[in-house]
């Protein structure tokens, strides 16, 4: 009882609870005066899906080192069921069931997708998933019946606002940031140390690569969710190679193995390629060179494998302190 009373009164605890609650009424507040606008909503809504996309790619690639190209697909997956359920009753409760099912479908996706492909390993599984990601956006075209095939979902009902963004990111984010820090997200990143080393220990290794393929995909799917519900028409091929190669750069750009570096890359990149939305002729080319200037000059990402953590900001105010007694 002692224990547990002591973790809820943990100080760390308590201000990450306090930072979240001041974020989410800060952007509210912002929202209802309309100084965030329905455009920069827009862009808002993109970091939030970006942040889970890259957040859950972070915990396959980063942590458990499998090199994954079939994001797009479960996303996809997520996004086309909630929307067929959405379309279909149009309720706030027939979207909640909506995101938990596809996100459970998505799941279901990369569980069995995941016990073949993980015995692979670098390039070949990149391939299998890629190629996995590709037939699901297939299927998704040859369904003309539900799918409406390649013209996709449209007039879809929105239900994601802010209250939902911030919820479902904050919630994606401390799930997976608690379960690196129990026995099986050490697992996970003894594996990507060295897989062999993890075996020999006892590590089911096969094991704990599908469990993080499994449980990314599954929040992928919840990713795709909030998109489908926020922007009204979804199509195939949005969901293609180009978006998995997308959210495989936020993770790159923030360093594989880091959180808090998904979530910084995932802010920056989206507020870039909205600056950049005023040069729509050279906005790509701009925003290429940008990218591959930041890792030539920090190949190992914003943040390499460090997170930011409280104890960070109290070592440098201990820092400061110390250095004006000096």
């Amino acid at each position: 009882m002692r224990n547990r009373l002591k973790t809820l009164i943990n100080p760390n605890i308590i201000i990450r609870i306090i930072s979240l609650a001041l974020a989410f009424t800060v952007v509210q507040v912002l929202i209802s005066v309309n100084v965030i606008n329905s455009y920069l909503q827009i862009t808002l809504a993109t970091i939030c899906i970006n942040i889970i996309l890259a957040v859950s790619l972070n915990l396959i690639t980063g942590f458990t080192g499998q090199f994954s190209l079939g994001h797009a697909g479960f996303m996809s997956i997520g996004a086309y069921t909630c929307a067929i359920i959405t379309m279909r009753y149009g309720t706030l409760w027939s979207f909640i069931l909506g995101v938990f099912l596809g996100a459970l479908l998505a799941a279901l996706v990369g569980f069995l997708v995941g016990l073949p492909t993980l015995r692979l390993q670098g390039d070949y599984l990149a391939i299998a998933t890629l190629g996995m990601s590709e037939i699901i956006r297939v299927v998704f075209v040859n369904l003309d019946v539900i799918t409406n095939g390649a013209a996709g979902l449209s007039d879809i009902p929105q239900f994601v606002n802010w209250i939902w963004l911030f919820v479902f990111t904050a919630g994606v984010v401390w799930v997976i940031a608690n379960f690196l820090n129990s026995s099986h997200g050490r697992a996970c990143i003894s594996i990507r140390e060295d897989e062999i080393a993890s075996s020999a220990m006892g590590i089911n290794t096969t094991r704990y690569k599908v469990m993080a393929f499994t449980f990314g995909a599954f929040c992928a799917g919840i990713a795709g969710a909030m998109y489908s519900s926020y922007f009204y028409v979804i199509k195939p091929d949005l969901f293609g190679f180009l978006k998995s190669i997308d959210i495989l750069v936020i993770v790159v750009f923030g360093g594989l193995g880091s959180i808090t570096g998904s979530v910084l890359a995932a802010v920056l990149l989206a507020i870039m390629s909205t600056f950049l939305q005023a040069f729509s002729e050279i906005r790509m080319i701009l925003y290429a060179v940008l990218l591959v200037a930041i890792m030539i000059f920090r190949p190992q990402g914003l943040m390499g494998s460090k997170e930011i953590t409280i104890g960070m900001f109290n070592k440098l105010g201990n820092m400061f302190s110390s250095k004006k007694e000096v």
